[in-house]
């Protein structure tokens, strides 16, 4: 049996090793010609997943590591009796601590002591922004919630939702939602000119969904006109092609890496690998946890003088720091314009090991119970 999977699929072996013969490719040109005698495919979100792609193949299984599948035609895999499965969830709380270092950097940088004090609306209520609002609001933020598929679902039974509009007024605005180009809740161009100009000066807004869903023009405009938010853009419109006037406006700006900690990529394999054993009949035996290595960083010790919010700061940090991010970013962007492409890919294939909040032990001594509360919020275990 031939699996040909993307050649960033973590633990390809450890996981799949056993169940058939694997072929790593590029899964940015990954072609028909790749897939022609594979029984099984395993992909990540760059690659297109259609009748293009896969028709006249041995393909009887689709799995895509991520939790988006805008890339995949689902209709035809079905249409064509091919088993698909995604990893949904996979790299949620990677994407949630991405969000929480950002928000915590904008309240520093804007002299917020207590960052509880900025409200922050969500747009997209899935697996992502619904840990998002959990996570903030142990943490004694405002939060609303935004998402007019559900809302229209739940209807008064579901979850109480904000509108857009009220969304857009807090201080933080998330987006979160997947990438839908047709029907009554189309995403593509969401924030438009229109609703780009709601947003003002102090205003933060954070994109780690997808990049058309945020019109580049429109927002290239925004950022040239007085009073223009803040902005964070972790995905692009036209990757790896990115527009790099617009990298030049934005304030933090990263290569599609917020969900690539090292437990969200490898969940991402084991929940796939799962699905396929199932489809297959076989047993599933494999957990990410037997594969995850011990942290460069697994303990962190404050005493009864440190103060709560500057304590917080220094462990999210020693985790993830976007910055970093950020400033290889922009160095792999200043190469000559045909090379970018290239960069951008490399950035995220040479992607550091970022480990979440959960390895790191955190030593309290004589701390207060707000100060356990908090790292507790944050995901971090506790050693009293």
């Amino acid at each position: 049996m031939l699996i040909v999977a993307d050649e960033n699929i973590p633990l390809l072996d450890s996981f799949f090793g056993d169940i058939g013969d694997i072929r790593p490719v590029s899964g940015r040109t990954m072609t028909a010609a790749d897939v022609q005698n594979a029984d099984i495919l395993l992909v990540r979100s760059v690659t297109r997943v259609n009748r293009a792609l896969l028709e006249g193949s041995r393909v009887r299984f689709v799995g895509t590591c991520t939790i988006g599948t805008d890339h995949v035609d689902l209709e035809w895999l079905e249409s064509s009796g091919i088993a698909f499965s995604a990893a949904p969830g996979c790299n949620a709380n990677s994407v949630v601590e991405y969000v929480l270092s950002v928000i915590s950097l904008h309240a520093e940088r804007r002299g917020v002591a207590d960052w509880s004090k900025l409200s922050v609306g969500i747009v997209g209520a899935g697996n992502v922004g619904g840990e998002l609002a959990h996570k903030l609001d142990r943490l004694g933020f405002d939060v609303l919630l935004c998402d007019p598929p559900r809302a229209e679902r739940e209807g008064d039974e579901g979850q109480e939702f904000a509108s857009l509009s009220e969304v857009m007024a807090c201080d933080v605005v998330t987006l979160h939602t997947p990438l839908s180009r047709e029907g009554g809740h189309a995403t593509l161009h969401m924030f438009d000119q229109e609703k780009l100009s709601a947003l003002r000066e102090h205003q933060l807004l954070i994109n780690t969904s997808r990049g058309e869903v945020i019109d580049t023009s429109a927002l290239l405009a925004r950022l040239d006109e007085p009073n223009a938010p803040t902005v964070v853009l972790d995905v692009w419109e036209h990757e790896p092609r990115i527009h790099t006037e617009l990298l030049d406006r934005v304030w933090l700006a990263t290569p599609h890496i917020a969900g690539y900690s090292l437990e969200g990529k490898v969940q991402g394999s084991e929940l796939v690998y799962q699905a396929l054993s199932r489809n297959m009949g076989l047993p599933v035996r494999k957990k990410a946890g037997q594969f995850l290595p011990e942290p460069a960083l697994s303990k962190l010790s404050f005493t009864s003088a440190a103060v709560e919010m500057d304590s917080a700061n220094i462990a999210m940090r020693s985790c993830y720091d976007p910055r970093r991010d950020d400033a290889r970013m922009r160095l792999a962007m200043a190469l000559p314009a045909e090379e970018r492409g290239q960069a951008f890919d490399r950035l995220r294939r040479e992607y550091p090991v970022r480990r979440e909040f959960s390895s790191v032990k955190i030593q309290l001594k004589g701390t207060s119970k707000s100060m356990q509360d908090t790292f507790r919020a944050l995901g971090f275990k506790l050693k009293l």
